[in-house]
């Protein structure tokens, strides 16, 4: 297994129960053959510029140690949602 981070923004008009609804979700596909090591809900922030015309996002940064099977699950799963506004998966060499 490998140590990975993943950063993604929820779009922050959607209520708190679907926050952590959605965060649950990522969560469970990334212990569904990988294990959390550190989960930080850094909470709404301006973002730099506007993406899809939102101004605010909630930010989330999740580092995980998981097989690249496990990545390949939740890079999939998080460009179909609708709660994502952006994210980044990348591979923690430190």
């Amino acid at each position: 297994m490998r140590k990975y981070e993943v950063m993604y923004i929820l779009r922050s008009d959607i209520e708190q129960e679907a926050v952590e609804s959605a965060i649950s979700k990522f969560e469970n596909i990334i212990n569904n053959g990988g294990e959390i090591t550190k989960s930080e809900v850094m909470g709404k922030r301006r973002l730099a510029y506007e993406i899809n015309k939102f101004r605010d996002g909630i930010y989330v940064l999740v580092n995980f140690n998981a097989t690249p099977e496990v990545v390949a699950e939740l890079d999939r799963v998080m460009k179909i949602s609708d709660e994502i506004i952006r994210y980044l998966i990348v591979l923690d060499e430190a």
